[in-house]
């Protein structure tokens, strides 16, 4: 008796007493939406991803505080309370289908150190279909993400199939002139290129590979496909600039394409070492402590870019790794 008490007093009356209306961004699932979160729910996945954003909560998604109306209609609604991965609930459109896939396939290919495992067994449907599920999370806010990936997809294609180099100057015209025209403020010390060389490998490597080529196994599963750094050497000619660029790349990420953003990964720091380290290894230059500067840090060490000649600012030849 007082078990069941209890539980009518905690369970069953503050059910029959709750009456939830649908919130701003809800809408029906798709039939494959539907299917999808049934393979979702079968397979395990709220074990490792939750779908709910708190107010402390910083990361993807963190653009909206999850309400109870957004899991209208959902029963039970799997929100799951685990974050060995990233939280889900606004993860429509955050990303491509083609990232998706590859991610599926083995989560090694888009996130290196993942410990998700792969599910290349499901097969192409249901891989298909658990992307439409999570490209649905976020509701109507998800809509408008996804309808940008779209729109920005055909015109990536296009410039990737005119080849590099007007693939590379589309993706620079794209980017805001102060960003064009930025150097990059960081010295490119040994310490910040290894640490660049720490966070390629943590976030990067698995698209762009071990040398920047892109040519690596998700090459296959992402049209177009990952950016061959190798290939700006030929457009240094055009313009002194690429610390500016690579830095608002990473930290946007490039919509229409398998590049995501990592403003929500990677603070400043980090960010300006990987485009040291990609500028120097990969392209053989960076523009570190090249005019425009301010005032030096009072941390760094007095320091002349190496990669720069004196007399035209050409780029010297690539340094040994």
């Amino acid at each position: 008796m007082v078990f069941w008490a209890s539980t009518f007093i905690m369970v069953i009356l503050p059910a029959m007493m709750m009456e939830v209306e649908p919130s701003d961004i809800w809408r029906p699932w798709t039939p494959d939406e539907q299917a999808g979160n049934k393979l979702y729910v079968t397979n395990g996945c709220s074990y490792c991803h939750s779908q709910f954003v708190r107010t402390m909560d910083w990361e993807r998604g963190a653009e909206r505080i999850a309400q109870a109306g957004d899991y209208y209609g959902q029963t039970p609604a799997i929100l799951g309370t685990e974050r060995t991965g990233p939280d889900l609930s606004q993860e429509g459109g955050e990303r491509s289908d083609d990232w998706h896939t590859a991610h599926f396939i083995n989560p090694r290919y888009t996130s290196p150190i993942s410990l998700m495992p792969s599910w290349e067994f499901l097969g192409d449907e249901k891989i298909r279909l658990l992307t439409a599920y999570l490209q649905g999370k976020g509701g109507k806010n998800a809509d408008v993400r996804f309808d940008r990936q779209k729109y920005w997809r055909k015109p990536a294609v296009k410039a990737y199939e005119s080849g590099p180099d007007k693939n590379i100057q589309w993706l620079h015209s794209k980017i805001p002139d102060v960003w064009r025209n930025m150097p990059n403020p960081y010295p490119a010390l040994e310490p910040d290129l290894l640490r660049g060389k720490k966070m390629y490998q943590q976030y990067c490597i698995g698209c762009h590979g071990p040398v920047g080529d892109g040519q690596v196994p998700a090459a296959k599963y992402i049209n177009p496909p990952p950016l061959n750094f190798t290939a700006l050497r030929r457009n240094l000619a055009q313009g002194r600039y690429i610390g500016g660029i690579l830095y608002y790349q990473i930290m946007n990420g490039i919509t229409g394409t398998a590049m995501p953003y990592f403003k929500r990964d990677l603070e400043s720091d980090k960010i300006w070492a990987i485009s040291n380290y990609v500028g120097v290894y990969f392209i053989g230059y960076t523009d570190a402590g090249i005019e425009p500067r301010g005032i030096e840090a009072s941390y760094e060490p007095q320091w002349q870019n190496p990669y720069l000649t004196t007399e035209t600012n050409e780029p010297n030849s690539v340094p040994e790794k």
